[in-house]
């Protein structure tokens, strides 16, 4: 299959291209500005544009893009940032599926989509809930219907917290354990679906490999961790204590609106995932995390 890529510089494009590579698919990147190296071909989100014959012969296309939603404070400037860096790249992306006829488009999305949904347990036919990330992951998913009213098979990937040695979550987290400040993040009880990256990449190409598949798919674990039982493990794995507790006024002084996305909990059940034989190579959180701080 010749796959091409858009994020591929990415948290998680990075695991994924030498997932595919390994598979032995071949992968076209599609960058921004000028081409440099073999495989790659440009393309501008914002212009509408891609280069002549980018996506010749391509057989799926899967669209990571997408501004890092913790990376910094939620100004109004920045929701429009998040937002744009979004829908613009799945519209063009799902556009040149439709008008090339492409059959298959894996496009990313989030575990935001539910809102916060406390205790209750949700997979992929749970309606969307409130508040910014919902709101953004519906107008997200949106924009791929070009696609599928084409005919393409479109693969919406909800993709949890992925843990990563090369940041994500554990990026922002790590530097304060390290300082002996790590903890819980307000009451600690939100639920936190999680998954390696390894995982995440071995999903997606197990997604383009699965033709039967298609619409909203949780990429988690199949079970989802409390916030509180997330930074006892990451203490474990970093061999550092984790007594603090970070209230909610002290993360909106320094995050504002931001803070909700680490307040609220989505306990997500990945049944697509799971009725399709999808095999975890990581489901327990301290093998993972063992995994990625280099004590496996």
């Amino acid at each position: 299959m010749r796959v091409a890529v858009a994020g591929s510089s990415g948290l998680i494009g990075t695991a994924l291209l030498p997932e595919l590579r390994g598979a032995g698919h071949q992968v076209v990147r599609l960058v921004r500005g000028r081409p440099t190296a073999a495989g790659e071909r440009g393309w501008d989100p914002p212009a509408g544009r891609l280069d002549e014959g980018a996506l010749d012969g391509v057989d799926a296309v899967v669209n990571l893009c997408g501004a890092g939603v913790g990376d910094r404070r939620w100004s109004h400037a920045r929701k429009q940032v998040l937002l744009d860096s979004r829908v613009e790249p799945t519209e063009v992306l799902a556009a040149a599926v439709a008008d090339r006829g492409i059959p298959v488009l894996v496009n990313a999305s989030a575990i935001g989509w539910y809102g916060d949904t406390g205790d209750r347990e949700v997979d992929e036919t749970a309606p969307a809930g409130t508040g910014f990330l919902a709101g953004l992951c519906e107008q997200w998913e949106a924009a791929t219907h070009r696609a599928a009213d084409a005919g393409a098979r479109v693969v919406r990937l909800r993709t949890g917290h992925v843990l990563s040695s090369r940041g994500g979550l554990l990026g922002r987290l790590r530097p304060l354990f390290s300082l002996m400040l790590g903890g819980r993040l307000g009451s600690g009880r939100q639920y936190m679906p999680w998954i390696h990256v390894a995982d995440t990449a071995a999903a997606i190409r197990f997604l383009l490999e699965h033709t039967g598949i298609s619409g909203p798919v949780n990429v988690s674990t199949p079970r989802a961790v409390t916030n509180a039982e997330l930074t006892a493990a990451l203490g474990r794995a970093l061999r550092r204590p984790a007594p603090w507790v970070v209230p909610p006024f002290a993360l909106r002084v320094v995050l504002g609106e931001a803070t909700d996305d680490l307040l609220s909990g989505q306990r997500t059940v990945p049944k697509v995932l799971q009725d399709n034989g999808f095999a975890y190579r990581f489901s327990e959180l301290d093998a993972a995390l063992a995994d990625l701080e280099g004590r496996a």
